[in-house]
């Protein structure tokens, strides 16, 4: 109960006080912003600096690590490779059709 009545006197006197300073807030504030801009910005650039030198590093070490094929990735290629094989060389046995010889445009033959 005495913390209940401690707050609510606390939260009176922000308040009157709040609006009593008023210019002297907003100054402080106006002064608070630039450095929590600052602060920010650094923040955010180390953080953005270890991003990329996470990303950076596992890339290496993925560079590092030996290529292991999925078995069945490979058989799936495999077959894949297997199928257009197959259809180029059905493609290859399809002769072409000679196109028939059609009498020029334009120029009709006069018989006598």
């Amino acid at each position: 109960m005495v913390a209940l009545m401690g707050g609510l006197v606390a939260l009176l006197l922000g308040i009157i006080s709040l609006i009593a300073w008023w210019d002297e807030f907003i100054v402080v504030i106006m002064g608070c912003i630039p450095v929590v801009l600052l602060l920010g910005g650094a923040l955010a650039t180390y953080l953005g600096l270890e991003e990329a030198r996470d990303k950076q590093r596992a890339e290496l070490e993925a560079a590092r690590e030996p290529f292991s094929a999925d078995p069945q990735e490979v058989d799936k290629y495999k077959q894949e490779v297997a199928d257009l094989k197959a259809k180029l060389a059905s493609l290859e046995e399809i002769p072409a059709e000679p196109e028939a010889e059609k009498p020029a445009e334009g120029k009709e033959e006069k018989s006598e």
